[in-house]
């Protein structure tokens, strides 16, 4: 039975930089390594951290969606400040998209992390992407990590572990 995740009480993160997100992972793998990480909500950790990858990503391949009409672009633009400060709400389901979103592919953990890693490394060398946001259009490099950091904060919060 799916699971509302606008409801689901998830870890507050906040990732000041990609170095944080980075240690992040770590210390996921770390709990999954010890068998002591644990999700909520409808995902397993390899369809979590694939998202988030995939949506870092996008910015350089392209993204699997059209944009949304003007209006909801323009609210969208408007919210962005937002949700670059206080984070993303969980939840949101884009109209149109089997599922809601796009990315969340069923893979193992490990890869879906190196991956994950991978783009994190892509955006820490300050390559720029190709592509505007189909939601926000075109963000600096700097919005575009900090939505990424935000993104991030939100699907990695349904990840659980105690290393203590």
């Amino acid at each position: 039975m799916a699971v509302n995740s606008a409801k689901v009480k998830r870890r507050k993160l906040r990732f000041e930089n990609l170095d944080e997100l980075l240690d992040e992972l770590t210390r996921i793998e770390q709990a999954d390594s010890l068998g002591c990480l644990q999700v909520i909500g409808n995902w397993s950790p390899g369809q979590i951290l694939s998202h988030v990858a995939a949506w870092i990503e996008y910015g350089w391949i392209g993204y699997p969606i059209k944009p949304p009409l003007f209006i909801i672009r323009w609210m969208m633009k408007l919210m962005l400040g937002k949700y670059l400060k206080s984070g993303m709400p969980s939840g949101v389901k884009i109209p149109g998209v089997k599922g809601g979103t796009v990315g969340q592919d069923e893979v193992p953990m490990t890869h879906a992390i190196a991956r994950l890693r991978t783009n994190i490394q892509r955006l820490k060398s300050g390559e720029r992407s190709r592509f505007d946001s189909p939601a926000f259009g075109p963000l600096s490099h700097e919005d575009r990590i900090a939505l990424n950091l935000r993104h991030a904060e939100l699907h990695l919060g349904f990840m659980n572990y105690d290393l203590s």
